[in-house]
């Protein structure tokens, strides 16, 4: 298993989210958020925005699932600018349901 933590722009978490789950990925977390990539922020004008509002999706699939969560993710976050967003992978070695104690995805 894997866990995926996409950090995309605000306006773009409903979209992804409604695709993984019409792709049959129905769980995960939303999270907001406030942060900045290698750009360092933004400048408009005379001002200088260094902390972004973020939206942090995070699941986890099986490892078989990846590549397509991916493709999901990329081809609804994509807008070609700085700021699209990443997507950190990690691997899990175990899932327990809290009400059940029940492990497994």
């Amino acid at each position: 298993m894997k866990m995926l933590k996409a950090i995309v722009r605000p306006e773009m978490a409903d979209t992804i989210a409604d695709a993984l789950a019409e792709a049959g990925f129905n769980s995960m977390t939303k999270i907001n958020a406030f942060g900045r990539g290698k750009q360092n922020g933004i400048v408009i004008g005379s001002v200088h925005y260094d902390e972004l509002p973020k939206t942090i999706l995070m699941l986890v699939v099986e490892d078989e699932a990846v590549k397509e969560v991916l493709k999901i993710i990329k081809y609804k976050a994509y807008t070609g600018n700085f700021g699209d967003g990443k997507v950190f992978i990690t691997p899990v070695d175990k899932v327990m349901t809290v009400r059940t104690g029940e492990t497994g995805l």
